[in-house]
C-alpha cells in the first residue's frame, strides 16, 4: 500500500450487530457503523517518539499538528517531508524535520526516564508534561456572540460522528465565528492536533480566531491550543482546574459548557466581548 493509499484509510467500518429492544423483548439483526481506531506511530529523523491510537484519517495534519503542539518543531518550515508508511499492525508516519529540532529533541530524549505508560502524548516525565507555554500575545477581543455560533456549527460538521457516534472533533472559526476548519478523531487530542496541522498546512491566521471543541478542556487540550498561539477556547462540556490555571498563566480564554446560547467563562473574559 502506498502513502496515498494510507492517507484513504478507512475511517469506519461496518459490522453486523443485534438490537435489543425493550418494549419487543427480541433481539433483531442489523448493521451498524464504527469509527476505526488504528495505532500510529510516529518517528521524526529515523527517531520512534509515540505511538498513538488515532481514526487513520488527516495523518499529514495529526503529524504537523503534534509536532507543533508539543514543541518538536517551531513552526511548520521545520517539517520538510511527512511520509506515511502503512504496516500490517498500524501506520507509521515518518517525518522529516530539521537538524536543530532533531538535536532537541534527542537531548529531550536523554533526560527521560523511561516509558511509563502514560499516554500523554509520548512523554515521559513529569518535567516534560509541565513543560513551559509561552505567554500568548494580545490580540483584539473576538465576539462572544461569533463563539457561540462556531459551537453551534461544530455539531452540524461531525460527519463521522453523525454515522458512529465515536468521534470528537475540534473546530477553528475566524473573528467572525465563522466555522473554516474541522477535523475529527477517536482521541479529542489527536483531533485538536489534526486542526492545528491543517491550520498550519492552510496557511490561516490561527492567532486571529478561535477554537471549539465537542470535548470537556483537559490540561492538553488548553497547552496545546496556547502553544499554536491561538488565545481561545472553547469546550462543550467542563475543564479542568489544572487547565483553568495554565488558561490563566497563559493568557487563554477558556469557556466550557458552550451549549447553545450559554457559557461558562474561566479565564480572560477579556479576550472574548
Amino acid at each position: 500500500m502506498t502513502a496515498s493509499d494510507a492517507s484513504n484509510w478507512p475511517d469506519h467500518r461496518k459490522v453486523e450487530v443485534w438490537r435489543v429492544r425493550a418494549e419487543r423483548k427480541q433481539r433483531e439483526p442489523d448493521t451498524d457503523l464504527l469509527a476505526e481506531e488504528t495505532p500510529v506511530a510516529l518517528e521524526f529523523n529515523g527517531i520512534s517518539h509515540a505511538t498513538m491510537l488515532a481514526t487513520p484519517a488527516d495523518l499529514e495534519d495529526f503529524a504537523l499538528g503534534f509536532a507543533l503542539s508539543e514543541g518538536i518543531v517551531g513552526a511548520a518550515s521545520d517539517v520538510r517531508g511527512i511520509d506515511l508508511q502503512p504496516r500490517p499492525d498500524g501506520i507509521v508516519v515518518q517525518l522529516e524535520i530539521a537538524t536543530a529540532c532533531e538535536v532537541q529533541l534527542k537531548q529531550r530524549r536523554r533526560a527521560m526516564a523511561g516509558r511509563t505508560g502514560c499516554g500523554l502524548c509520548g512523554v515521559e516525565t513529569l518535567p516534560e508534561v509541565m513543560r513551559p507555554v509561552a505567554p500568548l500575545p494580545p490580540q483584539p477581543a473576538l465576539p462572544l456572540a461569533g463563539l457561540l455560533a462556531a459551537m453551534r456549527a461544530l455539531r452540524a460538521r461531525q460527519v463521522l460522528h453523525e454515522i458512529t457516534g465515536a468521534t470528537h472533533a475540534a473546530g477553528w472559526a475566524d473573528a467572525s465565528g465563522e466555522l473554516r476548519l474541522v477535523r475529527e478523531d477517536v482521541g479529542r487530542h489527536n483531533a485538536l492536533d489534526k486542526l492545528i496541522g491543517a491550520l498550519a498546512r492552510a496557511g490561516l491566521p490561527a492567532a486571529q480566531g478561535m477554537v471549539v471543541v465537542s470535548s470537556r478542556a483537559s490540561f492538553e487540550m488548553v497547552q496545546k491550543t496556547a502553544s499554536a498561539g491561538i488565545g481561545v477556547l472553547a469546550a462543550v462540556s467542563a475543564p479542568t482546574a489544572l487547565a483553568q490555571r495554565l488558561a490563566e498563566q497563559t493568557g487563554l480564554a477558556l469557556a466550557g459548557f458552550v451549549r447553545g446560547e450559554d457559557a461558562t467563562l474561566y479565564a480572560h473574559p477579556g479576550r472574548l466581548v
